[in-house]
């Protein structure tokens, strides 16, 4: 690269280039060789790479990557509902749009962008938006990469109505790990849990970590810790993840079965993903006329040897 941190032009670092379907995408640099794309359909983060060229993000071999249906794969934005209900379609709209380029974003904290390779984009309703949910809303949405190659999301959500609206909003954070029969998730411990397999009913966790064990887990953890770890033993690494905004976690493996019943996703792929999602679900999040509201997710990966007691730092 011949650049060293401290000279490094960050506005340099990030390219805009074109997918195979000709849609815009964004691609961050750091000086290390990390690297992340996002792209305009969707403001969807479709590849999250460390200075080794390793994906830390899964995308399925089977994902079709044609608006107006969301990738398999990446960080999906679900906005403004998680879930299936109403009369919107699954998870909302946001991750099937078009996003724009937000050339003059109001202005976030210094820390935001210092040392950062980011991008601003934005999504605003269209009419035929507004028919299905009647909300006008801006959404800015900021990801980063840093110089530690740490991935960052800031969503921030405005309401220019007349008057309040409510939604619920998740990151849909795949990752790439090596067996889910080895992983572990810590931080989600003793916490009370709605299970979408049971009609949302309300259950406890019991263990010391979420391990998965021969069945699909489809489960919105609720009041969860700003930082859960999830260790890959085989890979002896960790990927913690630190939200702020996003009081739940959302915990999906489809195992095998599901995974059959998907046309986007390979029979045996739910081996090597796990979603762990930031997110606001149990309590809607509302928002009186001109009101904002920010959600935070920060994207880490340390050695394994890093223990869980060191989450408070």
């Amino acid at each position: 690269m011949g650049h060293s941190a401290a000279i490094w032009d960050y506005k340099a670092a990030v390219e805009i280039t074109k997918d195979w379907n000709g849609i815009d995408q964004a691609v961050l640099g750091n000086p290390q060789g990390a690297s992340a794309r996002v792209s305009l359909h969707g403001g969807q983060v479709t590849s999250w790479r460390n200075e080794h060229g390793e994906e830390l993000l899964f995308t399925s071999s089977k994902a079709i990557f044609k608006p107006p249906k969301a990738m398999r794969g990446g960080i999906p934005i679900c906005f403004p509902q998680f879930g299936n209900c109403g009369s919107l379609e699954q998870h909302g709209f946001a991750r099937n749009k078009i996003w724009m380029v937000d050339d003059n974003p109001p202005p976030l904290h210094p820390n935001d962008s210092q040392g950062k390779a980011f991008i601003d984009l934005l999504l605003k309703p269209s009419e035929d938006d507004l028919k299905f949910w009647p909300h006008s809303f801006e959404f800015r949405l900021r990801v980063s990469l840093a110089t530690n190659a740490d991935l960052m999301l800031i969503s921030r959500i405005r309401n220019v109505n007349g008057k309040p609206f409510s939604f619920s909003f998740a990151y849909h954070t795949y990752l790439s790990v090596s067996d889910i029969s080895e992983i572990r998730i810590e931080g989600l411990e003793t916490l009370d849990y709605l299970d979408n397999l049971c009609r949302r009913e309300r259950f406890t966790e019991q263990g010391d970590a979420v391990t998965f064990e021969a069945e699909q887990v489809d489960r919105v953890y609720l009041g969860s810790p700003n930082v859960i770890a999830v260790l890959d033993h085989e890979k002896k690494r960790t990927y913690l993840i630190r939200k702020e905004g996003l009081p739940d976690a959302v915990v999906w493996n489809p195992w095998e079965k599901k995974s059959k019943s998907m046309v986007d996703f390979g029979d045996e792929e739910y081996k090597q993903m796990l979603c762990v999602d930031g997110a606001a679900i149990e309590k809607p999040i509302t928002l009186k006329p001109g009101e904002e509201w920010t959600g935070r997710l920060q994207l880490s990966v340390v050695p394994s040897s890093f223990c869980s007691d060191q989450l408070h730092l």
